[in-house]
Parts: C-alpha cells; structure tokens; sequence
C-alpha cells in the first residue's frame, strides 16, 4: 500500500496496540506530537521511533508546534523556554542585529531539541498579521503587526530551522491575523476586501513561498469566497495560495477536528482534498475518528507526492552549532524577556 496524505495525532505517550495496527495499515505521511504524548527525551524519542518502525519509514516527517511562548509542547524541565514571536519582533524593531541574531537563534535551538528526538518538521513560523480588534488565538504569536516585518522575521526563522536541519511550515495561510473569533472553537468571519487583503495578509506567504510545506487558514474571506473557508476552497486554493500568492508547496490543511468546520470527519477531509489540499492533518488522537480521516483519504500521488517528496528532500544534516553557548547568547539578547 503507498502512503496515505494525512498526518496523524496519537493519544499518548506511547502506542496502543490499534495505533500500532492502524499505523500499520493505514501508511499515514506523518505523526504530529502534542503535550498529551510528551512526558521525557527518551520517551518522546522511543514514540517518534515506534512511529517510523510501523510506516517502515526511517525519515517519515513527525510534526510539532513548537514556536515559543504560550504554543510550546516542549517544556521545561526536560526542554528551553522560548520567547514569543511579538518578544522576537519588539527585539529586532529596537535592535535589528540583536533582534536577527536571536530569531535565528531561536529557530536554531528549537530545531536542535527537536532534531535530538528525530523531530523533523516544526509548524514554525506563524506569518499571520494581526490587526486591531481580533481575536487574540493569534496575539502574541504573531511577530508584528506591519506585514513586511512579518516576512523579514518568518525568513529568518525559516532559515534556522532549515540550518538545524527542520523543516518549517508556514501558518496559516493565506491570513489568520484579521480572525475575530478562535477557530478551535467556531468559524472565523473575514469581511474586508480583496485588495486590502491582498497588501497586507497575503505578503508574508508571498515573500515565503518557497518554503516546502504551509498550514491552510479555517477563515472565510467574504471576498474570496462567501461560501466556504479556505481550506475547503478551492477558488480559494487555486486562485490564492497557489495564483497570487504562488505557494508550490505541500499544501496541509489545519486541524480537521477543529470546531471551525462543519460536518462528518469524513466529508471535511473529502472537501479539503477536493478543493486542494494535498494532506489532511487530524490531532486529536481519538482513534474513531482517525479511522474515518483514514478512510477516506487518497494514497499520495501526483503532484502532492511531488510536494511530499520535494519537502522531504529539503531535509539536510544540521549545521555545526555549540549548543550551550548558542543557548546562553539567546538568553542574554532575550533578557529579560524570556
């Protein structure tokens, strides 16, 4: 059987015996770590590695959301606090060659912890540009509110973790910063047009979109489609991300079990893959509906195997780095914000 286009979350901190079959059979692309499955090095490394035994993958991607600040599934005592992205980006407005030194830094030693446990995909950076009044899900993550700041400061964080030998993914795309409510928990409404959008969300994804991998938005843009969010557009995904904003990329949709999206498991990862999307990610861990998602996602090809492959050949060794004095640096630039 070939390879399934979706990541798939587990429930703990090690496999079940039905993970263990589902892995088996289902042949997902990835694994996505959250806190729930991290406890210790060691055994988040046995997890990772009991992933890849049952996809008989040794380098198949595993994923994490470790940006800084509040998003952060590694932490102390085993693991680094990290600053936010708005710490970061007050940091390098006041003092841009502290300020680059520690993103990179940061992005660095990020990919560094990650690598040590056979992480290889951090969902890093956030290229959403918030604006007065929304929702705060964004906030702090965010590096800036003035969008060519934004791409100057999501280049640089890509870089160190493609340096540590990580690959990024761009979020959300094409814009969550103007979401006025949480999409965890209800449908985000955009209402400002397309120019607006297009001057001003749009730019970070631009000016990165070369990267290998991009995380969709669950936001309706009312100028761009009244109808469905971005990750089941595919006026949207064609027109969007993959015309204006000519993203080339894997494609991945945001969490599928998010309270954003209507309807049966099923039909949403059906919606997703029919409008564009080349993978499915589904966090949750609750095997029902991993075997639903399963079930109905196609097995890679064409050009969303292209991407896959694409982004895994990006992979390279890390850079050399002496660690505890990277670490010490970081923290002296970042005092005493972090």
């Amino acid at each position: 059987m070939g390879i399934k286009a979706f990541i798939t979350g587990v429930a703990g901190t090690s496999l079940s015996d039905e993970e263990r079959y589902f892995i088996d059979h289902e042949h997902p692309w990835g694994l996505i770590l959250f806190a729930r499955n991290i406890e210790d090095p060691r055994q988040v490394h046995r997890l990772v590695d009991e992933f890849r035994e049952g996809v008989g993958r040794g380098n198949a991607p595993v994923l994490i959301d470790q940006e800084g600040g509040r998003v952060q599934r590694l932490r102390p005592p085993h693991w680094e606090t990290y600053a936010t992205g708005r710490q970061l980006g007050d940091l390098w407005r006041h003092a841009p060659e502290a300020g680059e030194e520690a993103i990179r830094l940061h992005s660095r030693l990020i990919a560094h912890d990650l690598l040590s446990l056979g992480i290889n995909v951090d969902c890093l950076p956030v290229l959403d540009v918030p604006v007065a009044g929304s929702h705060d899900v964004i906030g702090d993550r965010a590096y800036s509110t003035e969008p060519q700041e934004v791409a100057i400061m999501g280049r640089m964080a890509c870089d160190g973790l493609l340096e540590g030998g990580v690959l990024p993914v761009i979020k959300h795309i094409p814009g969550h910063g103007r979401a006025g409510a949480d999409s965890h928990l209800e449908l985000p409404e955009v209402h400002v047009g397309h120019d607006e959008l297009s001057v001003s969300d749009f730019v970070p994804f631009k000016a990165l979109s070369d990267m290998p991998l991009a995380m969709t938005a669950h936001v309706r843009f009312h100028a761009l489609d009244p109808q469905h969010p971005a990750t089941v557009s595919q006026s949207i995904i064609d027109g969007i991300i993959r015309g204006e904003i000519g993203f080339d990329g894997l494609l991945m949709s945001d969490d599928l079990s998010m309270q954003a999206l209507e309807g049966e498991l099923a039909d949403r990862a059906d919606a997703s893959i029919a409008a564009g999307c080349d993978m499915i990610l589904h966090c949750n861990g609750e095997m029902r509906e991993m075997e639903e998602i399963a079930a109905v996602c196609p097995v890679l090809e064409g050009r969303a195997l292209e991407r896959a492959l694409a982004a895994e050949a990006m992979l390279r060794e890390p850079n050399e780095i002496d660690v505890d004095a990277a670490r010490a640096r970081y923290r002296d630039l970042l005092e005493p914000s972090v």
